[in-house]
C-alpha cells in the first residue's frame, strides 16, 4: 500500500534528521532528548516496515520476522517517549542557559 510507504520514507528521514541533529548538539541534555525523538522515529519506522510487509508477502516466515518487526518497534517507541518525557524539561531549562 503506498500510504505505508510514504510513512516508512517519513520514518526514516526524521530518524537521520534527528540523529545527524543530536550529533551536532552541544548541550547534553538536548542530545539525549533529540536522541529519543530519534528512537520514536525508528520504532515507527520498524512498525511501518513490518505492517507492510504483511501486506505484500504471505507467508509464515514474514508474519515472524513482522511480528519480531512490530515488538521491537513497540518498545523503541514506547522507551523513546518516556525518554522524551524525562529530558524535555532539562533540555529546556539547557536552551534557556544557553541565551
Amino acid at each position: 500500500m503506498p500510504i505505508f510507504i510514504i510513512l516508512i520514507v517519513f520514518s526514516i528521514v526524521f530518524y537521520l534528521f534527528y540523529r545527524v541533529k543530536s550529533f551536532r548538539t552541544n548541550g547534553v541534555a538536548t542530545k539525549q532528548w533529540l536522541s529519543s525523538k530519534a528512537s520514536i522515529a525508528l520504532g515507527l519506522f520498524l512498525i511501518f516496515f513490518a505492517i507492510n510487509s504483511f501486506t505484500v508477502y504471505i507467508s509464515t516466515v514474514t508474519y515472524i520476522v513482522g511480528a519480531a518487526f512490530i515488538i521491537l518497534g513497540v518498545a523503541n517507541v514506547v522507551v523513546g517517549y518516556k525518554k522524551y518525557r524525562h529530558y524535555l524539561p532539562f533540555a529546556i531549562e539547557e536552551a534557556n542557559s544557553m541565551k
